[in-house]
């Protein structure tokens, strides 16, 4: 009996199948593995700085205790009772965190404060290396983590007496770090509040936000300052000029203190920045 031959463009196209099927299940195994990796290196990243925070900071950012405007009924002319409007809510305020700063410089003797935003979910350490690079992507404790840590320019004074301060953090996808921040104009954050506190060993020092927009890495907003004078003057009106958020008709001094947070964009040749200008010292 004659043989049936096979069919070789049937087998062909099997292997080229099996081929491609293999290349794809790669990819989609590689992916997931990378995957996988971000998610538990943010995680660790984000538990740390959790655990940090509870051991700490015994009081975060929270509202003052306040009274509650109520309706409180009251005589017409006619003797009928009518109900009084209640007054028109004033914006919240808020107490400063408390900071066991001598358990932080325990664990690392680089901490030189803690920033505490009220209208964001952002409560961290600032560090300070010898340089820009050493925090990039190591956390407080010292270990590696592409989140690093929020930290201050090499170049400034830890005790934040500069009259140009500036602040570092990572725009981290999963919101942590300075994650958050461009919701400050994004989502208009400001109309819930326009403060941030940065507390020190020595001091607790409360910000205004007057000034938030994008910037080149090489502009003029990373000028550091560390005395006042007409020069810083000019220069703080300059940055207020340029805000995305309207800064209510604030007027500035010589002898103003601002800090700048910083984070990365999209595009690696800009960053996001907030101003704020010191308006409470404790």
């Amino acid at each position: 009996m004659a043989k049936k031959k096979k069919k070789k463009g049937s087998t062909a196209g099997k292997i080229i199948w099996t081929f491609f099927f293999l290349l794809f299940l790669s990819v989609f195994c590689f992916s997931a593995y990378k995957l996988a990796t971000i998610y538990l290196e943010y995680k660790e990243g984000t538990d740390e700085y959790d655990g940090l925070q509870k051991y700490a900071v015994t009081s975060s950012v929270k509202p003052m205790d306040k009274k509650e405007n109520q309706e409180e009924p009251t005589q017409s002319g006619e003797g009928e009772t009518v109900t009084a409007a209640p007054e028109q809510e004033e914006p919240q305020a808020y107490e400063p965190p408390q900071v066991d700063f001598a358990s932080l410089q325990a664990i690392n003797p680089d901490v030189v404060g803690w920033l505490d935003m009220e209208m964001l979910d952002i409560s961290y350490p600032i560090v300070q290396g010898t340089d820009n690079d050493r925090y990039l992507h190591t956390t407080v404790e010292g270990n590696y983590n592409f989140a690093g840590a929020i930290f201050m320019d090499a170049g400034n004074k830890k005790d934040f007496s500069d009259h140009h301060t500036i602040v570092y953090g990572h725009n981290m996808k999963n919101k942590s770090m300075f994650g958050r921040l461009k919701y400050i104009t994004e989502e208009e954050a400001y109309k819930t509040s326009r403060y941030f506190w940065i507390c020190t060993p020595e001091h607790t020092y409360k910000y205004e936000i007057f000034s938030a927009y994008i910037t080149s890495v090489f502009g003029d907003t990373y000028t550091l300052y560390q005395e006042g004078g007409a020069e810083f003057l000019s220069w703080v009106e300059g940055q207020a000029s340029r805000s995305a958020i309207p800064n209510q008709g604030m007027t500035y001094s010589q002898e103003d203190y601002v800090v700048t947070l910083s984070t990365c964009t999209s595009d690696d040749d800009h960053r996001y920045v907030i101003l704020g200008r010191r308006v409470e010292e404790l």
